[in-house]
């Protein structure tokens, strides 16, 4: 009988034991999660600032002499966006640009990069740049982005479909043969992918909102960050 009461009062102990391990165990990984999450905070926020130092202090970094632009010189707002014509989300967010730009008029300019990540896609970042010569830049770009699932397919990318296409944007093709071969552009495309590199772009498009960063990627998100900034200059 002694021993059955000594086994007796030993089970609370060990249940005590057991829960009181499993309480450590749940606060450990509670304790984890706001750890990343606050890491995740401050290191987002910390590249927001350094971002935006950059933006003040190395312009040239985010906007090259050479850089196209569109939109008003008087604009506050600079998005700048690393992007790719090869790239199908750049394609899904230029019409979503396009009317952000649009819905506030005078206010934004569009500062537009080059981040070749696909294989051979810089050819079609010559043709932009070699039409832009001929004032058709934009053109071309709309004509590229529309035909992009026949020439950029990515089982069986056909390069040289590009060409039955760019009649439409209204250009000289012997022209733009000529002018993409030009040295000049090959080292514009050297100087963005640099350029992305310091500015840790890794996929397009990427943007940067008057040198800050998109907290997380998304339509909404540029939304927002290009209202906020719309709303703190104006």
């Amino acid at each position: 009988m002694k021993k059955q009461k000594t086994i007796k009062k030993q089970k609370p102990i060990e249940k005590q034991k057991t829960m009181k391990k499993q309480n450590i165990v749940l606060i450990s990984a509670i304790c984890l999660v706001i750890v990343f999450v606050l890491g995740s905070y401050f290191y987002k926020s910390r590249q927001s600032t350094k971002l935006s130092f950059m933006a003040r202090e190395n312009a040239s970094t985010f906007v090259r002499e050479y850089s196209l632009t569109h939109g008003s010189d008087d604009a506050k707002v600079y998005i700048v966006e690393f992007f790719d014509p090869a790239c199908e989300t750049c394609r899904d967010f230029y019409p979503f640009v396009k009317n952000l730009m649009a819905a506030n008029p005078g206010k934004m300019k569009l500062v537009a990069r080059y981040a070749p990540f696909h294989a051979g896609s810089d050819y079609f970042v010559k043709i932009l740049e070699a039409a832009r010569k001929q004032g058709k830049y934009w053109e071309t770009l709309e004509v590229m982005f529309k035909c992009q699932p026949y020439w950029a397919s990515h089982h069986n990318p056909q390069p040289e479909l590009i060409w039955q296409f760019l009649p439409e944007a209204g250009l000289n093709i012997e022209q733009i043969r000529n002018d993409m071969n030009d040295p000049e552009i090959a080292k514009r495309i050297e100087q963005d992918l640099a350029d992305a590199n310091t500015l840790n772009v890794r996929q397009t498009p990427e943007f940067f909102v008057n040198g800050k960063p998109l907290p997380s990627f998304g339509y909404d998100q540029l939304k927002e960050l290009v209202e906020a900034e719309i709303k703190a200059t104006y």
